[in-house]
This record gives C-alpha cells, sequence and structure tokens, in this order.
C-alpha cells in the first residue's frame, strides 16, 4: 500500500511517499527557517501561506522522486494536530481535497505520535515494546510503546518542553533564531563548572519535569553578571558559551534521569529518543551510554517535523485497517486521546 504524507503543523512543509512492502520511496522538505529569522520566531500566518505555495510543488517532486503517479496511491496521511491552527488548515484542505479528487481514504495523523515511530524508518530499529522520549519545541514526554496504536503516557513537562526552553534561553542570551541549535553547539566550547544551574523536579519520584525555573535561573544569572560588570551588550563570548554548556548540562541530566526511571518502572530495555531535540549532540551522546538499554533514534533528516514519519504512522494505521478520517484540524490535540 502506498501512503502519501503531508506535514504542515508549524514552520516544516513535509511531503513523502511510504509503500508498505518497499519502505520509505521519497521525501522532500521545505524549511521556513530563513523566513522567519528576520522575525525572531514563528509569524502563524507567514507559515500558513508559505505551506499553501509549497504543498504541490513537492507533492510533485515527491511522485517523481519515486516515479509513481497520484493514481498510485492508496490513501493520504495528514498531520491533523496539535500545531498552528492555519498552517495544519493549510495541510488538512490539501489532503483531502486530493484523497476527494482521487476517491482515496484520508488519515489523520497525531504530530506527536509521527515522531514516536519514527525510529522504526531506520535500518536500526526498535521492536515492541520500548519507552520513547518524545522531546521537541512543544512537548516533552515520555511514553510506554506496547504497539502501533498502544501507548501509556509515563510522564510529561508541566511547563516549558525541553526545546522550548533551548529556545528561549538562547534568545535571552542574544542567540539568532533559531536558537536552540547554536546554544547546543556553542556548548562544546564552555568551561565545565563555570556555573552552576538547579537540575527541577530531578528527585520529584515521578516522570512529570519542569524547565521553567531552569530557563529563569539563567534569566538570573545573566542579569546578575551585566549588572556586576556594568554591561549594556552582549555578555562576553567565554561567559555565554559557558552558560549554554552548563544550561545543556542540567536539562540533559534531567532527562536522563527521567529515561531510567522510565525504563526502571516498565521493565523495558529499549529506549526511543524523537523529536526535534532529539538531534541534540550531548543528549544522544548521554542517552546512548546507559548500561544494558539499547537506544534508537530517527535519521537526522527525521528528527525536525517532516512528512516521512506522516506517511509511515498512516501507513501503520491503514494496515490495521482503522477507519478513514475526515475534514478536520485539532490544534490543542492532547496526546491523552491517543492513549490508553
Amino acid at each position: 500500500m502506498l501512503v502519501l504524507g503531508i506535514e504542515s503543523s508549524c514552520d516544516e512543509t513535509g511531503v513523502a511517499l511510504y509503500d508498505t512492502d518497499h519502505g520509505l520511496l521519497a521525501h522532500q522538505l521545505h524549511t521556513q527557517i530563513a523566513m522567519h529569522a528576520e522575525y525572531g520566531g514563528v509569524v502563524p500566518e507567514l507559515a500558513s501561506r508559505d505551506h499553501i505555495r509549497r504543498l504541490t510543488p513537492l507533492t510533485q517532486a515527491c511522485l517523481q522522486e519515486a516515479n509513481k503517479t497520484l493514481k498510485d496511491l492508496d490513501a493520504i496521511a495528514y498531520t491533523q494536530g496539535p500545531g498552528l491552527g492555519g498552517a495544519l488548515l493549510a495541510g488538512a484542505s490539501f489532503a483531502n481535497a486530493l484523497a476527494f479528487a482521487l476517491n482515496k481514504p484520508v488519515i489523520p495523523v497525531h504530530h506527536l505520535e509521527g515522531h514516536m515511530l519514527s525510529p522504526l524508518l531506520s535500518e536500526h530499529k526498535p521492536a515492541f515494546p520500548f519507552v520513547a522520549l518524545l522531546v521537541s519545541g512543544g512537548h516533552t514526554q515520555f511514553m510506554a510503546v506496547r504497539n502501533i496504536g498502544d501507548y501509556v503516557l509515563l510522564g510529561e513537562s508541566i511547563d516549558d518542553a525541553a526545546g522550548e526552553a533551548f529556545d528561549k534561553t538562547a534568545k535571552l542570551l542574544g542567540l539568532p533564531y533559531p536558537g536552540g541549535a547554536k546554544l547546543s553547539e556553542l556548548a562544546k566550547l564552555g568551561q565545565p563548572g563555570a556555573f552552576s544551574f538547579p537540575r527541577p523536579m530531578l528527585h520529584s519520584h515521578d516522570l512529570n519535569m519542569s524547565f521553567s525555573g531552569l530557563k529563569t535561573a539563567v534569566l538570573t544569572a545573566v542579569n546578575k553578571i551585566k549588572n556586576d560588570n556594568h554591561l549594556t551588550d552582549a555578555l562576553p563570548e567565554q561567559t555565554r558559551n559557558d552558560i549554554c554548556l552548563e544550561f545543556q548540562n542540567a536539562v540533559v541530566d534531567v532527562l536522563s534521569a527521567k529515561a531510567r526511571q522510565a525504563l526502571q518502572q516498565t521493565g523495558y530495555r529499549q529506549l526511543v529518543v524523537a523529536g526535534g531535540v532529539g538531534a541534540n549532540w550531548q543528549l544522544r551522546q548521554t542517552l546512548s551510554q546507559l548500561p544494558g538499554i539499547q537506544t534508537f533514534f530517527p535519521p537526522m533528516a527525521y528528527c525536525t517535523d517532516n512528512g516521512a514519519m506522516i506517511a509511515f504512522a498512516g501507513a501503520m494505521h491503514l494496515a490495521l485497517a482503522q477507519p478513514a478520517g475526515s475534514f478536520n484540524v485539532r490544534p490543542r490535540w492532547p496526546l491523552s486521546d491517543i492513549v490508553h
């Protein structure tokens, strides 16, 4: 079965073709980073309009890459939520119109389920069951994944997601958008021990997390340095790099500790890490070294939002003969709606 996947939840337009017999056939992605950089963050209206411009040419490029036509499709999957309302509507409208014209089923996919299953696109992939750490700009959650569609929420961030904390901290340090990735690179230049930041909820005895206070601790440190040294401009480069390192250390310490706890709680020996922050070099390094645990990451190309994960998740639902969906978007779709 050949499934076309459409992803348009935020600032990346992704289109992909997944075949249940032959795997991923084609993958096209357009990022809006350059467009939003001028504003220091995502502008929803601009994002929506750009998705509309990109969907048709990206779909055509996918079909050409795979040497397929629209008539070869068995279904169209799209991100129904969560995400920016207008951006989701762009993808949903395109997917539903195409499905109607071709008389094919349309499959709505939860964005986080797409991320959670994305490591299954890799050659080195996990077997069920496993613990999944979803870590991105909008969500940080631990899930017990027992099979396709069989998920249990173990814990989540009660305020800022880890990726959101990365981006906000980068912004207060004066780093350009998107700041999270830049912060991670500058952390490589930091001096260990120069700062000490809290590890929120590290010993909370549950799998919930909090990163808002960590971000505030960085802000407090930055303000103190500027006041003590009468600085009106940016921090000295080395000081900034030292803060980047300690901030990243704090986030990784919390995530790795909670990951060990989730694995102990479930008894599972496999950990999947997915979402944009899953590309962070230090997080990958630390979680790959957990003793007695196999750790899986999606290919780097599929850490950020992409159509491949939506096409794959849609194909899995199609294989389970789940009912086709309808035209609808869910900007605030709780993950609890798809868990048991």
